[in-house]
């Protein structure tokens, strides 16, 4: 079974840890905990790992977050990855800092990373983990806000949903969506 996990984000110095790169920083997560390298592939910086009898192919597309399904297209045809089997972790200003939430599919909710994988693949029907980033930004900054930095206050729940995040990609490859959207969707995470 070969999974294709993808964390959307910007390459780029000025773009780590930003709260528009937390796709970037839970599927690092992921691959760090099961012992992988990430290193530069075509599009993307990619890693694979093998966990508990599953491959994954996991992605960090480098094509900017507005190409972000090049390199989706790119990885899923190599790796030869049903759709069903790909899961795309965004960040999601429409969702409290608090909350996870996992969907079958769905809008990009103007998103650019995800209009661009709709574009690529023709269908917005894959599995994605949204990340709630919130939206306390003020009119006409939302852009800054995306791409700034956490405050400080906020950094242990990004910590702890970064945890949950990569514990939700486990779930889903072990036990399926459902049990995935079971385990975070009605969830309010407290420190």
């Amino acid at each position: 079974m070969k999974f294709l996990i993808v964390g959307l984000g910007n390459a780029g110095n000025e773009y780590v840890h930003t709260r528009h790169n937390i796709g970037f920083d839970v599927v690092m997560a992921f691959v760090q905990k099961h012992g992988g390298i990430f290193k530069t592939g075509r599009h993307a910086y990619t890693a694979e790992v093998k966990w508990k009898g599953k491959n994954f192919i996991c992605i960090c597309p480098t094509t900017y977050m507005n190409l972000s399904g090049k390199a989706v297209k790119y990885w899923m045809d190599k790796g030869k990855i049903a759709l069903e089997n790909m899961f795309v972790v965004v960040d999601d200003i429409a969702l409290p800092l608090d909350k996870l939430r996992v969907r079958p599919g769905g809008s990009d909710a103007g998103h650019n990373g995800l209009k661009s994988i709709h574009e690529e693949l023709g269908t917005t029907e894959y599995p994605r983990l949204r990340f709630g980033i919130g939206n306390d930004y003020s009119k006409g900054h939302q852009s800054d806000f995306v791409l700034g930095k956490w405050k400080k206050e906020e950094e242990p729940m990004v910590k702890l949903k970064i945890e949950k995040a990569v514990e939700t990609i486990e779930t889903y490859a072990q036990q399926g969506l459902t049990a995935a959207m079971n385990a975070v969707n009605n969830k309010v995470f407290t420190l």
